[in-house]
């Protein structure tokens, strides 16, 4: 299947690359050995083959079999992603500021990206779970290709670097021609194709009525509590993520008798030892009050306050619209 084909071909060049740096380290070992015939290098030589291939076996066992294996998140991992996001997050911003205004257009105009981000994700999971049928000619086209198959490009963390590279292009280019204002008409564009794609096998679009009420009812509360649009829509992306989790692993299956699971590793705890995802909804639920509210009493110019505030709603839209319409889909 082009699918283990995928994975031999990308392992393959991991190890190619671990293979290249180890010929390296010892040629410049030996090189320097032999000049200098000092015994710590000699010593450093025998343990070079030992190290490179603990860091290639270290690698592969929490950040490429997970994704594979479809086991989810481990400390490593989790800890790792989140370093690397916080980074990017913070030279984004330096990158864009005084250039681009971060007002609510922006925000909006993002989120239509985030969206699209989603929805791009599910068409992969319809595609792995064999609910995506050939019924159009575009369908067949796009099961043939192989293009959204599950891979490292079309799940996390590669789909967000996808999406991101994306979103930064458009922003650079509409920046360049001074149309910023077209930003989410053309997050839309991307977003409305994909979501053909996967309607027609929305037979479980009744269940998403019910997350969509647990999200709207805290973020109904947070608008009259702060009067800032927002600040509440960080309390409804988190209220969306939690209420999606919750209903999709403890609601969902009962019904229709399609069982999910967490894979990220805080929320993952906090469902095993509370007994119930609701919990995991109310934490955000709670959490999510206390961000906007620290964001609200913190004294910082708009722009800076609005740009937490995008990454807050990221954090919580994208995960929690790809649970919507995944279970929709019952992929």
């Amino acid at each position: 299947m082009l699918f283990n084909v995928r994975n031999r071909h990308f392992y393959v060049s991991i190890r190619a690359l671990f293979l290249s740096f180890r010929v390296l380290l010892t040629c410049l070992i030996k090189k320097s050995s032999d000049a200098l015939g000092y015994t710590r290098f000699n010593n450093l030589f025998s343990l070079t083959p030992h190290v490179v291939g603990s860091m290639e076996r270290f690698i592969y066992e929490y950040f490429i079999d997970p994704i594979w294996s479809r086991s989810g998140y481990n400390i490593v991992n989790t800890l790792t992603y989140a370093i690397i996001a916080i980074v990017s997050v913070y030279v984004i911003y330096h990158k864009m500021h005084g250039k681009i205004r971060i007002d609510e257009s922006f925000i909006r105009s993002v989120m239509c990206f985030v969206l699209f981000g989603s929805t791009l994700r599910v068409v992969t999971d319809s595609i792995d779970a064999v609910v995506m049928k050939p019924i159009t000619p575009i369908h067949e086209l796009i099961l043939n290709s192989h293009i959204y198959d599950y891979g490292y490009f079309t799940v996390t963390p590669g789909i967000y670097i996808v999406v991101a590279s994306i979103l930064l292009f458009f922003i650079a280019v509409l920046y360049k021609l001074k149309r910023m204002d077209l930003l989410g008409y053309v997050g839309l564009v991307l977003w409305f194709p994909h979501f053909l794609l996967i309607l027609p096998f929305m037979k479980y679009w009744i269940y998403t009525f019910p997350v969509l009420a647990m999200a709207a009812v805290p973020a109904y509360l947070a608008l009259k509590f702060f009067k800032d649009r927002t600040l509440a829509s960080i309390v409804a992306a988190h209220s969306l993520d939690g209420a999606a989790t919750f209903f999709a692993i403890d609601i969902f299956p009962r019904f229709t008798g399609i069982g999910y699971g967490e894979q990220h590793v805080f929320s993952g705890a906090i469902g095993f030892f509370s007994g119930s995802y609701f919990t995991f909804y109310l934490v955000k639920v709670a959490i999510s009050f206390l961000a906007a509210w620290l964001l609200m009493k913190e004294n910082i110019k708009d722009e800076e306050r609005n740009y937490i505030a995008l990454v807050l709603m990221i954090v919580g839209f994208a995960p929690g619209l790809r649970d919507v319409l995944r279970m929709g889909c019952g992929a």
